[in-house]
């Protein structure tokens, strides 16, 4: 009987140290939440979105932003800032994902192109809110990780690809909304002809070595497109031509 009594109790503290560490994930990322809430409230007057949406809240809420990050970062993983996730590259600040998510008014029915996979985590929460997600990174090896991750996760409504992200993705355009998760030095004009008439785009502009803002593009019906300027950011910039892009 022994032998049988301590395996069972090995498999019971094994499961409570899961339930333990779900309970504190789940903690921290409420935590998260509610200090997103309060960076909303204090630059509304310039974003324009004193409170974000409850769909996007709930989806920072959800999606388990530990396993987009490195091992080593995994403890920080809840802290509303960027973390670096090699090659060079970061994970964005939880209150920037939501607030880019939320600057492009996300509906289920939407078709949406990101520009920067990154780790994926941004691709995962836009996955929370839309249809379809066409995410694409130039850096060959996290765009690869990132396209395992979302699979392992679930998102099947994510297609990812390595490829030259200023070009956009044109055989799938056009898109409800756009979110770029790099800094370019100018909007990029195939970008905005992919987008629909009356379609979005949140996107970072700005030097390396000048002060970048987050514009927002909205495209007319009649195609014109009109720009609004936010916060001031930093993002890593949008490289091009590294990598071919992959079928």
């Amino acid at each position: 009987m022994l032998a049988f009594l301590v395996p069972a109790l090995l498999m019971l503290g094994l499961a409570h140290a899961a339930s333990s560490a779900a309970q504190d994930e789940t903690a921290a990322r409420a935590r998260m939440v509610a200090e997103i809430g309060v960076m909303a409230r204090e630059t509304g007057a310039e974003t324009g979105r004193a409170r974000f949406s409850d769909a996007v809240m709930a989806a920072m809420g959800k999606v388990p932003r530990h396993r987009f990050v490195p091992p080593a970062q995994e403890r920080f993983a809840y802290d509303n800032r960027p973390l670096p996730i090699g090659e060079g590259q970061t994970i964005s600040q939880p209150y920037i994902v939501a607030l880019m998510t939320d600057l492009i008014d996300p509906k289920p029915s939407d078709v949406v192109l990101e520009i920067g996979t990154g780790s994926g985590y941004q691709a995962a929460i836009l996955a929370e809110l839309v249809a379809r997600v066409y995410t694409v990174e130039i850096v060959e090896p996290l765009g690869k990780r990132a396209e395992k991750l979302l699979g392992e996760l679930g998102f099947r409504n994510v297609r990812a690809r390595v490829g030259d992200g200023y070009a956009g993705w044109p055989e799938a355009a056009p898109f409800d909304a756009i979110v770029v998760t790099a800094a370019a030095g100018a909007v990029p004009q195939p970008l905005v002809d992919q987008l629909k008439p009356g379609g979005r785009m949140v996107i970072p502009v700005g030097e390396p070595a000048e002060v970048q803002h987050l514009l927002i593009v909205e495209k007319g019906a009649g195609g014109s497109a009109t720009i609004r300027r936010t916060l001031p950011v930093r993002f890593v910039p949008l490289t091009r031509d590294r990598g071919k892009i992959s079928p």
